[in-house]
């Protein structure tokens, strides 16, 4: 990953000519073997991390002129903390690889100019300017040097995505979205909802993700279903269709056309949480059976809607059915399991962004299942209300 950068980033050529012990890690340039001198003037070897923005696969750019330090706060010769570092305590997750490196602290430091202040011109500049504050009174004292030319391994990137998930960094979330990292999902249904909870997922970095439809894709499913719709997609099997919709974004989306009850064990073998999107009550209990009777833990989504004074009303739905529980909470009949005409979730009528919104509350609950989110309420049910815009939840 380094030498792919410094082929394409001419700053970060230079850096590692220069001598830098330079690795890259979960989106950060980390900078190894920086001394400076602690509060007692001894000298100590600390970190400079910094986030790498990138604007394509191979050309980076940094994202502001701040850098994280592993490390305690530096002094100068004369026995006093550097001046005009912006210095603030602060913590920053990396990766395994470089559990060497423990963030402390981050600098907020502008080089001066005529003007006054202004930004870096790129990754060299920053690091030499940040070197020389930092490093120049250890360097003058003790006579070393960052430049050791060391080769640090740079953490390896284990991702299903195509394209670098820049978004992660930037929101300091590494460590959050490492939860993810084992998670085989399944998908039952690529209907309405089943197509938002896809698309959800798809931008999730969870290792595998099955997807069970035996449908058509048809013009009227265009209005609801996430992305764009071409011609060529019409009278496709459905998982077909999303197979190539995703494809150029990442890996680990299998698809099957398949229906899915009681017998299909072997489909869900290592399958670690389900989400069951489908709109009948008889389909929902073999599948109900399936995944109670070998603990996996999956969210079932309904939605009804129906005409009354010229307007729509109606509510949505998202039913948690933990692996420990799942039974005793099939047998509080929150999800229906029988095909009743009247029954509101039955009711046909869909709508592109309350499909969304029931897939939002179905993926929002599974990543606080995960520890991803709060949750401060562990509620089995929610049912969102239209007509009111209210959120009731029940534990």
């Amino acid at each position: 990953m380094l030498q792919k950068l410094a082929s394409h980033n001419d700053d970060i050529r230079r850096l590692i000519e220069r001598g830098y012990a330079i690795a890259v890690d979960s989106h950060y340039l980390v900078i190894r073997d920086i001394p400076y001198l602690d509060g007692n003037g001894q000298k100590q070897t600390g970190a400079f991390v910094t986030k790498i923005v990138h604007k394509t696969p191979e050309l980076v750019s940094q994202e502001n002129h701040q850098v994280f330090f592993a490390g305690s706060s530096p002094f100068g010769l004369d026995g006093r903390p550097i001046s005009n570092l912006g210095d603030n305590v602060t913590t920053l997750a990396l990766s395994e690889a470089c559990r060497d490196v423990v963030v402390q602290r981050q600098f907020s430091h502008k080089p001066k100019s005529a003007g006054g202040f202004r930004d870096y011109k790129d990754f060299f500049e920053k690091i030499e300017t940040y070197v020389t504050t930092i490093s120049g009174p250890a360097m003058e004292k003790f006579e070393v040097n960052p430049y050791t030319f060391r080769q640090v391994e740079s953490a390896k990137v284990e991702s299903p995505f195509k394209f670098q998930d820049t978004l992660t960094s930037r929101a300091q979330i590494t460590d959050l979205t490492a939860k993810f990292k084992e998670e085989v999902v399944a998908i039952v249904g690529a209907g309405g909802t089943g197509g938002y909870v896809l698309d959800l997922l798809v931008k999730t970095p969870v290792k595998e993700i099955r997807l069970f439809d035996l449908d058509f894709f048809h013009v009227h499913n265009a209005y609801r279903s996430p992305g764009t719709t071409v011609e060529g997609d019409f009278n496709k099997l459905k998982i077909d269709v999303y197979q190539q919709r995703y494809d150029s974004f990442r890996t680990g989306l299998v698809t099957k056309a398949k229906f899915v009850d009681e017998t299909c064990a072997e489909d869900f073998e290592g399958v670690t949480f389900v989400f069951v999107c489908v709109d009948k009550g008889s389909s929902r209990k073999g599948i109900f059976d399936l995944l109670i009777s070998k603990k996996i833990p999956f969210i079932d989504v309904g939605m009804g809607l129906k005409r009354k004074d010229e307007k729509l009303v109606g509510e949505m739905r998202a039913t948690y059915f933990s692996g420990e529980k799942g039974q005793e909470t099939q047998e509080r009949q929150l999800a229906p399991i029988n095909d009743n005409p009247d029954d509101i979730y039955k009711t046909n009528i869909q709508i592109a962004e309350l499909n969304a919104l029931n897939a939002c509350l179905a993926v929002i609950k599974y990543k606080q299942v995960l520890g991803f989110y709060s949750e401060d309420l562990s509620h089995t049910q929610m049912i969102f209300r239209l007509g009111d815009l209210k959120l009731l939840g029940e534990e």
